[in-house]
């Protein structure tokens, strides 16, 4: 009788604890009852339920990292290889949706399928040295929207395809980093002859500076106002105390003061 009971608790606690499921934060659970999914789905917590007649299926709707290696095909026709990474998530309103049409293989199903000819569609448009260059983000938020518009009604939403690492067969490699290094030094240049393009302006502007300083003083010396100078010395050594001596023809006046000098 004591064995009975004892196996009927652990019957009980093992029916208890199979009946319970945990939702974890960043998931969501999808009843599937009798082979059937309930459409409404379940938040995260515990959830009870019968495990005779019903299983808690649960997908993440956080924020997935997807890394996927590939061959991009480039607009010359060369083979890029390359490691993409496809961040995305599941819309929690279509979660039972996914797994009745798609199943919860939808990462290899869908998501890297749908990459493949999307990157495809997009970086055939592009050279290989793109892939290598400013144009990278470009590529990249092209191949998003391709996507999205192939995914969103389906229950995805990709939020960034990121182009980690690009590596272009050796010889167009070297030649992407000879030009790198050509429009770097040309830039250099560039620099160089603005700054002295603007040393030369201000040297320039300098020059005509003085220039015109010079003919003031030109146009302002002549015989008129040397004669008028002379004219206002005069009157200011007449008013000035002691005696003095002046012996000018007109012109240039020489002083002679008492004591001899």
């Amino acid at each position: 009788m004591k064995i009975f009971k004892n196996c009927l608790l652990s019957i009980s606690i093992i029916l208890f604890i199979s009946s319970c499921a945990v939702v974890r934060q960043g998931e969501v659970g999808v009843k599937r009852k009798l082979g059937k999914l309930d459409p409404n789905t379940i938040e995260a917590g515990a959830k009870v339920f019968n495990p005779l007649t019903t299983t808690i299926l649960r997908l993440p709707i956080r924020t997935v990292n997807v890394e996927i290696q590939s061959n991009l095909p480039s607009k010359e026709g060369l083979n890029v290889r390359s490691i993409i990474s496809i961040l995305y998530h599941i819309k929690q309103e279509n979660a039972a949706d996914i797994i009745e049409n798609i199943g919860t293989n939808y990462e290899d199903v869908v998501i890297k399928s749908v990459f493949r000819s999307a990157s495809a569609d997009v970086c055939s448009r592009f050279f290989a040295k793109d892939m290598h260059t400013s144009k990278r983000a470009v590529i990249e938020e092209e191949i998003r929207v391709r996507m999205q518009e192939l995914l969103s009604d389906r229950g995805f939403e990709i939020e960034a395809v990121l182009l980690k690492t690009i590596q272009l067969p050796s010889g167009l490699a070297m030649a992407v980093e000879n030009k790198l290094e050509a429009e770097q030094e040309a830039q250099r240049m560039e620099f160089v002859l603005q700054r002295e393009r603007m040393e030369a302006q201000r040297r320039k502007v300098e020059a005509e500076g003085i220039r015109d300083a010079q003919m003031i003083l030109q146009e302002g010396i002549n015989p008129q106002i040397i004669q008028w100078q002379s004219i206002q010395a005069f009157k200011e050594l007449a008013n000035s105390p002691g005696s003095r001596v002046i012996i000018t023809d007109g012109n240039a006046p020489f002083l002679i003061e008492p004591n001899g000098n």
